[in-house]
């Protein structure tokens, strides 16, 4: 334990419960502190100590850094009355204090960026860093080389004063492309195909940066971002 802290703002911190809910299980004497019963709220926890609530040691976490191989149909939210959001696929005790960097929309599937870090997460969607965003996109009909170099070179949106910045676009098949933006601005993909009389029919993140999607992931699933990954946003 780097800090010295109330027994109640350190359970607050280390699990999902508020310090209104902290104070009643401490009050319940769910709660020991160096092996010992402690039913008081303004206990000061030392460097050295160590904290148990029902058994369960806990410890103040790090900042997390996580990828998420985000599902059709669930939003990038920490809560939504209507939807499932990215949050509830994670364990609760993993959720306290993340916050997604880059959103995707609730029909759009792949790579999602989850963190406590609000600086990292900052220079992930900042416009100033410009980290590339690269997605697989599925297309109604087929892809052609005018409309790739249209892709490449920067187009007019609809209803948009700045022409969009260049982007990469690379065939993969004859209604799919990979498309690489350095933008972010709304529904961009989409807006990009329909302005080259195209549509949109899937798509999916792979990469953020030098962060790809790791492909052991299934819809749904998670893991802890690598040193070198979290390192990779500059």
């Amino acid at each position: 334990m780097l800090l010295i802290m109330r027994l109640d703002q350190f359970i607050a911190s280390t699990t999902p419960l508020s310090r209104k809910e902290a104070k009643r299980v401490i009050g319940q004497g769910r709660v020991m502190v160096n092996g010992e019963a402690c039913r008081q709220a303004s206990t000061h926890i030392g460097t050295n100590g160590s904290v148990t609530l029902d058994d369960d040691l806990l410890a103040l976490p790090g900042e997390r850094y996580l990828m998420l191989n985000k599902p059709q149909g669930v939003v990038s939210a920490t809560t939504d009355s209507d939807h499932p959001t990215a949050l509830d696929l994670l364990p609760t005790n993993l959720r306290h204090n993340l916050h997604i960097a880059g959103r995707l929309d609730a029909d759009t599937t792949g790579l999602l960026l989850l963190t406590s870090d609000g600086q990292w997460s900052h220079r992930v969607t900042s416009p100033r860093v410009k980290c590339p965003k690269t997605y697989r996109v599925t297309l109604s009909d087929p892809i052609t080389e005018a409309a790739l170099q249209q892709l490449r070179a920067g187009m007019e949106l609809r209803n948009d004063p700045r022409p969009t910045k260049p982007a990469k676009a690379m065939r993969v098949g004859e209604y799919e492309i990979e498309l690489t933006i350095s933008e972010g601005r709304y529904h961009q993909v989409k807006r990009m195909l329909a302005a080259t009389g195209n549509r949109v029919e899937a798509l999916h993140r792979i990469s953020i940066g030098a962060i790809a999607l790791d492909s052991n992931l299934a819809p749904g699933a998670f893991r802890e971002l690598t040193e070198a990954e979290i390192s990779s946003i500059p």
